[in-house]
C-alpha cells in the first residue's frame, strides 16, 4: 500500500491492455506505475471479459498488466464503505451496480483516487475522488 495513489477502475485497465501506447500508458508512465494499483474486484472482471472473448491476444495482454499492477485484496475497512455508500445512494434513489460500488468503497476505504472512464456514475459516491485518464483533460470528482 506504501506510496499507491491511483485505484484503476475497469474501464481503464481494458483501455491499457487494448492500447498499449495509449493515454492511460503515458498517464501511468507520469505517475509511475508503483503508485497504481486495482482492486481484486477489477481483475475479476477483467478475467470474465478474457474468458467471455475468447480472445488468447487479449488474455496475455490483460495477464501482463496484471503481473506489472499491484492487486489490492478486499479488507476491512471496505465494508463499512460499502455499507454507508450503498445506503446513501439507495435513500438518494441513485444506487449504482454491485461491482462498482464495491470498487468506490475500496477506493474510498483506502483513500485513493479512483481512475475511471464512468465518471458520472461515480461522482455520485460521497466522498470518492474521481480521475478521467481517457478525457481530454482529466475530470476530478467530489473532494473528500
Amino acid at each position: 500500500m506504501n506510496g499507491l495513489r491511483y485505484l484503476l477502475d475497469t474501464n481503464m485497465v481494458s483501455d491499457l491492455a487494448r492500447h498499449p501506447d495509449g493515454r492511460v500508458v503515458r498517464r501511468i508512465a507520469a505517475v509511475g506505475v508503483e503508485r497504481i494499483g486495482i482492486s481484486i474486484i477489477v481483475a475479476c472482471e477483467l478475467r470474465f471479459g478474457v474468458i467471455k472473448s475468447g480472445s488468447q491476444r487479449l488474455a496475455r495482454h490483460v495477464n501482463l498488466v496484471l503481473e506489472q499492477v499491484a492487486i489490492l485484496p478486499l479488507e476491512p475497512p471496505v465494508e463499512e464503505h460499502y455499507a454507508d455508500i450503498r445506503n446513501t445512494l439507495e435513500r438518494a434513489g441513485t444506487p449504482i451496480g454491485p461491482n462498482d460500488l464495491l470498487i468506490a468503497a475500496h477506493a474510498r476505504a483506502l483513500g485513493l483516487m479512483l481512475v475511471t472512464d464512468n465518471v458520472r456514475e461515480f461522482s455520485r459516491v460521497p466522498g470518492l475522488r474521481v480521475e478521467n485518464w481517457l478525457a481530454e483533460s482529466s475530470e476530478t470528482g467530489p473532494a473528500p
